[in-house]
């Protein structure tokens, strides 16, 4: 159920829901070198007549809808491995995995390009928009329905799990080990944390057993990742999937709609997916995200990406209050 007077608001009527969802270290697709852009309009067969950058998400270098001479749209992603090589290695990974994606809920890939430094995802236009944030509660009761299916698609994983990266979970650990001014700073976010971080790191550490499973995880579903059109529902951006339980991405989800007023527990308790999962598996899981987020958060120094920086530290403390609350 969404309620509209659970969470405090930004302007004293409503859910907050999301932080703003864009990075800000995007550039235009008239900043691609000339020789790339050639490169990939080759692959396409056509020359790009218009180009737009399309919003969510924080992945740095390209990421824009374009028009070609023959009228047909493609979606791109790309990256530069000397400005940006985290980003270049995920659409390496992400070109890789949707390769074995072949579903209803995801993009489909249609050509890759790749000199060496530039790294190129070109996927069909998916149309479609992100989902409203506040979330509306038939949006939501759309997508959670999607996810079940989704899912059921993914049991068995059709990716090659060579291809994947470990789950970005956890991170209490790493806390408490470093100790120091990022404790203090996680103290002033989220003083629960901070008095129960050895109580966290001995859950997270439970997760390579209790989230193990044979299910594809996307590994980063949050809304900036869905799109919605009619009755249909996509899920994209797929650089960070990983296998295991059948819950995990459901459990993050439904922790980032509690910003939307949303009561995560009544949710999970009606959501085929965790209705009957074990109890202690979901905190697991909720710990190992939170800490994920939060241990991130705690750490970035002054030159990180500052909307990334406070999207994380919303999901974070979403997904903590939901495991306080639980424990």
């Amino acid at each position: 159920m969404i309620s509209e007077s659970s969470r405090e608001t930004r302007n004293g009527t409503g859910p907050a829901g999301l932080p703003q969802q864009t990075g800000t270290r995007r550039i235009a697709w008239n900043a691609v070198p000339q020789d790339v852009a050639a490169g990939i309009e080759r692959l396409l067969g056509a020359e790009v007549v218009a180009a737009a950058g399309q919003p969510g998400g924080f992945s740095e270098g390209v990421t824009s809808l374009l028009t070609l001479t023959d009228g047909r749209r493609v979606f791109v992603k790309a990256a530069s491995a000397e400005h940006a090589p985290a980003v270049s290695a995920f659409h390496r990974r992400e070109i890789a995995v949707t390769r074995q994606l072949a579903t209803a809920w995801t993009p489909r890939l249609l050509d890759a390009y790749d000199d060496g430094v530039w790294v190129a995802g070109v996927y069909e236009e998916i149309r479609g928009r992100l989902p409203a944030q506040p979330w509306r509660a038939a949006e939501l009761d759309r997508v959670l329905a999607a996810l079940a299916e989704l899912t059921e698609a993914l049991t068995p994983s059709p990716v090659d799990r060579t291809l994947l990266s470990e789950p970005r979970l956890g991170g209490w650990q790493a806390l408490a080990e470093k100790g120091g001014p990022p404790v203090d700073q996680l103290r002033r976010m989220a003083p629960w944390a901070a008095d129960h971080l050895t109580d966290l790191a001995d859950l997270e550490a439970q997760a390579p057993q209790a989230l193990a499973g044979g299910t594809l995880q996307h590994g980063d579903l949050y809304p900036f990742n869905i799109m919605v059109h009619d009755q249909q529902v996509y899920v994209v951006d797929w650089p960070h999937a990983w296998i295991g339980a059948p819950f995990c991405d459901t459990v993050t989800l439904l922790s980032s709609a509690s910003l939307s007023g949303a009561d995560p527990q009544e949710l999970a308790a009606r959501h085929p997916l965790t209705r009957t999962a074990d109890r202690e598996r979901i905190d697991v899981m909720l710990a190992a995200h939170s800490g994920f987020l939060l241990r991130i958060v705690a750490s970035a120094g002054a030159e990180a990406d500052r909307n990334l920086v406070e999207m994380m530290s919303a999901l974070g403390l979403a997904s903590l209050r939901w495991l306080q609350r639980r424990r």
